[in-house]
């Protein structure tokens, strides 16, 4: 005979395993919800790197049509203000992009310099590095005089406590480059 305690605890155990199973059972479709929110954030990612991969596709396919660069041409340019090909400096958050349109007028031709100054044809954009790919694809031809070499320089101006972030961003940067198949001439040109 059972005693009326030990009947007791059996009807506590017959409890708690019947409220453990009623617990897994609705836990069931939770577990099967979250799989499949999880598979379909999976399948949404796996879309959107296709996506990138694509678009990258054309921003190199559309730089491929500029020649590639001379090396003695664009190495022997030392100082800033002759260089006429794109030029990226890199920022804690940010690339700029500055580029020198051509002069397209007769040379030497009378208020030449008061009709197409420079400073005037010179045209800067702040980019996120995500943008930098479609930005530099959509640069016309006659901006890249050198070839299809870009100089990138981290940022002079940028606080010591920035420089970290400054080089991974410039590192990302680099990468960008190298994907799309444009050479990167790093500015200063004597750095290591």
């Amino acid at each position: 005979m059972i005693g009326t305690c030990s009947r007791k605890w059996l009807a506590v155990a017959v409890g708690v395993m019947l409220l453990a199973s009623l617990l897994a059972c609705s836990r069931a479709p939770q577990a099967a919800a979250r799989m499949e929110a999880a598979a379909k954030a999976r399948e949404a990612a796996m879309q959107n790197e296709r996506a990138q991969a694509s678009a990258l596709d054309g921003d190199r396919q559309e730089l491929e049509t500029i020649p590639l660069p001379s090396k003695g041409v664009y190495e022997a340019i030392h100082a800033r203000a002759s260089w006429q090909n794109p030029f990226l400096v890199v920022t804690k958050s940010t690339v700029s992009l500055t580029m020198l349109y051509p002069d397209m007028g007769p040379a030497r031709a009378p208020g030449d310099a008061f009709l197409r100054p420079e400073a005037a044809r010179r045209e800067r954009l702040e980019l996120r590095l995500s943008e930098l790919p479609q930005a530099l694809s959509a640069l016309p031809q006659n901006v890249w005089p050198y070839g299809r070499v870009i100089a990138v320089e981290d940022d002079p101006t940028a606080p010591k406590q920035d420089k970290p972030q400054v080089r991974r961003n410039e590192e990302a940067t680099l990468q960008i480059l190298n994907n799309l198949g444009v050479v990167a001439c790093e500015w200063p040109a004597n750095r290591q």
